[in-house]
């Protein structure tokens, strides 16, 4: 199996910056495609739907990686790199593009497309509303929201997952009831696993599809 952290790491050709932020990314891919799939599994769906959405969850922000053409371009001119941030919440459009191209299945296509849908409709990309928004969608907004509460980000530091939690239920407006529910009954349950075994989980087709991430840096 490939160790797509290892090849990028060791690639001479991308910049220092751009290898921390793309293996940020993938260890984060990992972390929500997990969650995914344990909360698939405690609303009891099939080994399709889990596999679907494994991969869904690898690739969740694979567009994040076109967005940061603009971020670590050569501009060295702050204002210019600010202004270019209004376009992250493209990144939505950037990886259903990404998945397109590569012939993903349209229902793994729509979970990434839809992930930033919030169930009270204040969502994006296109303020989809309750059951309107896919399934898949609804699980991986869940767990990508948990994901970033309990990682460093340049302006904060991680919260710990039981705040994180708390954050959340006072956002639950944003969240479908029965994922949030099923959330929180794998949250505490007593195997529930910390973080670095979390990414540490995955299995070969998660792996695999980490390969995207590779053939995308390499675009830079």
């Amino acid at each position: 199996m490939e160790n797509y952290f290892d090849r990028i790491l060791e690639n001479k050709k991308i910049p220092k910056q751009i290898k921390e932020t793309v293996c940020s990314e993938m260890h984060h891919a990992l972390e929500v495609s997990n969650m995914a799939v344990l909360i698939s599994k405690e609303l009891g769906k099939d080994k399709q739907f889990r596999d679907d959405i494994a991969v869904a969850g690898v690739l969740h922000d694979i567009g994040k990686l076109r967005v940061n053409r603009y971020v670590y371009s050569d501009e060295k001119d702050d204002t210019l790199v600010i202004e270019k941030m209004k376009y992250v919440r493209m990144h939505s459009t950037y990886s259903r593009d990404i998945l397109k191209g590569e012939d993903y299945p349209e229902n793994i296509i729509e979970a990434v497309y839809h992930h930033h849908e919030n169930y009270d409709g204040s969502g994006y990309p296109d303020g989809l509303k309750g059951k309107n928004i896919p399934e898949m969608s609804r699980i991986l907004r869940t767990c990508d929201v948990f994901s970033a509460l309990i990682t460093d980000r340049s302006y904060r530091k991680a919260f710990d997952p039981k705040t994180a939690m708390a954050i959340m239920i006072d956002e639950v407006e944003d969240y479908d009831m029965e994922v949030f529910l099923a959330f929180q009954r794998v949250f505490h349950a007593d195997d529930f696993p910390e973080t670095k075994r979390l990414q540490e989980m995955s299995d070969g087709l998660q792996m695999e599809t980490l390969g995207m991430f590779e053939k995308e840096v390499l675009l830079f």
